[in-house]
């Protein structure tokens, strides 16, 4: 999520980001994101330094005592080392001053995500003809690589970590789509699944992976 007074700023880091593969919501204040935070915490907060209803600060002070492990980045066009010792200081994970580059916004993202991710047990994942190489997210059937997109990949590791168990919708969007709001009634979910079934399935229509549990939702395997 994004939190930025500039309605350009946030249309440039939400087309972005986007485009790497990432979901983002955006606030133009802190009295809207507050209540999409609390509604469905982010994987990661970019919280303007500045906004017309509260200081980042004092906000990043009290999102950390809420959410302690939620990734922070500041963003704010103060350059003064006392201002970004300040900023860390209140629990922001990084510091970083406008305007800057996507590609390093994108790799202080990376960096953060992965400082909050869990280790996995296993470096390398092998189910049936599917194998998966976590430290490089790389999926591959029957040795030829499968090119999947972020979302896809994650939606694939969230049920090989869940194998045998039948997965509701709403299980798989409080893990997956956190800070998003999926209706009961969308289909984002079952187009996700439909589009994976088409990359790791020899017959979609009949699926050797990712069994249909009726009334209930989706099952990895046995």
């Amino acid at each position: 999520m994004a939190i930025d007074d500039d309605h350009d700023i946030l249309k440039v880091i939400k087309a972005n980001l986007e485009l790497h593969g990432h979901e983002v919501e955006t606030a133009d204040s802190w009295s809207k994101a507050r209540n999409l935070i609390y509604t469905g915490q982010p994987d990661l907060l970019l919280l303007d330094l500045m906004l017309p209803d509260g200081d980042g600060i004092e906000i990043c002070r009290s999102l950390r005592k809420d959410f302690p492990k939620l990734p922070i980045i500041m963003l704010t066009a103060k350059d003064k080392i006392s201002d970004k010792v300040i900023g860390l200081e209140s629990g922001a994970d990084d510091y970083m001053v406008k305007p800057f580059e996507t590609l390093e916004l994108l790799a202080r993202i990376k960096a953060c995500l992965r400082r909050v991710s869990p280790p996995e047990m296993d470096s390398i994942a092998v189910i049936g003809k599917i194998k998966i190489d976590y430290k490089k997210r790389f999926v591959t059937i029957s040795g030829k690589k499968v090119e999947l997109t972020p979302k896809e990949y994650e939606l694939l590791c969230f049920f090989v970590a869940n194998c045998g168990e039948a997965l509701s919708r709403e299980t798989i969007r409080k893990n997956l789509w956190k800070g998003s709001h999926i209706y009961s009634w969308s289909r984002v979910i079952d187009v996700h699944v439909q589009h994976l079934r088409g990359k790791i399935e020899k017959d979609p229509s009949n699926p050797e992976y990712i069994i249909t549990v009726p009334g209930a939702g989706y099952r990895f395997g046995d």
